[in-house]
């Protein structure tokens, strides 16, 4: 019995190798080794200074805070659009075939060229500020402005595709008996997506909200070009300290930015077992 036990986990062992060991490899390397070389000075001696740095440096401050802002804020736009989107494709229309092709088109397109349609769209002076401009009407500044709102308009328009995917997924997979429980025992249809529907979809509405958070705080080319020159994020500074030939600093600033994506990652699983458990509570 304890042989064939024995067995079993060498065998689930060497299943589990492949994965385990890419994600060693590709991920724990280079993060242990960016890990060891924030830590050190050009001398070999270990310190904290470069993140110092970080916390006490008015620029890298507001870097942070520019950082985290460029990941909330988006996240937020996306998915107000997002989950109405989501609810529209689940419907029958005519034309929804060409619909569900059209809305995914801003996956395909990179960073530097969204942030470019932004500039030449939306900056004063441009195609849009041209066409109203005959009825009295100017454009407010919507490229390199304090809040950032050119940022948050190219990042959203990159988003809500990836994010609607996820959460279309998401309300595709609640049985279709459930809803016609809820409605049936008195339920309007807009309960039943509120305290039915949403709920139960909430898992992969929070992995869209984790994973599209994670890649606009991280963003480099939209912040650089649409965003305000001070202050800039960390992901650009990075690139600013990269030049300077300061790449300590470089890998506690990209450190830093880990941290803030893991413990929204811990969230999420926090977020997630709740839900499991309040679910699994409900049904007894």
């Amino acid at each position: 019995m304890q042989a064939a036990l024995h067995d079993r986990k060498i065998q689930l062992a060497l299943l589990l190798l492949p994965g385990v060991g890419y994600l060693v490899l590709f991920f724990g390397g280079p993060l242990v080794s960016a890990l060891i070389g924030s830590l050190r000075l050009d001398d070999g001696s270990f310190t904290l200074q470069w993140y110092e740095r970080i916390f006490t440096r008015a620029t890298m401050l507001r870097g942070l805070q520019t950082s985290i802002y460029y990941g909330v804020a988006p996240v937020f736009v996306s998915l107000l659009v997002s989950i109405p989107l989501a609810l529209l494709i689940r419907q029958n229309f005519w034309g929804r075939k060409l619909f569900n092709g059209l809305y995914k088109l801003p996956m395909a397109v990179p960073g530097i060229i969204v942030a470019l349609m932004v500039i030449i769209m939306a900056e004063r002076g441009g195609f849009i500020d041209r066409v109203i401009a005959p009825f009295g009407v100017s454009m407010p500044k919507l490229v390199r402005d304090e809040w950032g709102i050119g940022v948050i308009l190219a990042t959203v328009w990159k988003q809500i595709p990836f994010m609607t995917l996820i959460i279309t997924s998401a309300f595709a997979g609640i049985p279709e008996d459930i809803r016609h429980a809820a409605r049936s025992l008195g339920a309007s249809r807009l309960n039943t997506f509120a305290f039915v529907e949403v709920p139960l979809a909430m898992p992969g509405i929070t992995a869209a909200i984790l994973l599209t958070f994670i890649g606009s705080m991280g963003s480099y080319a939209i912040p650089d070009i649409v965003g305000s020159p001070s202050p800039r994020p960390l992901s650009v500074l990075m690139l600013f300290e990269f030049g300077e030939g300061r790449f300590a600093q470089v890998y506690a600033m990209g450190m830093v930015l880990s941290l803030f994506a893991v413990v929204v990652l811990l969230a999420y699983y926090a977020l997630t077992a709740n839900i499991g458990v309040n679910r699994a509570k409900g049904d007894e």
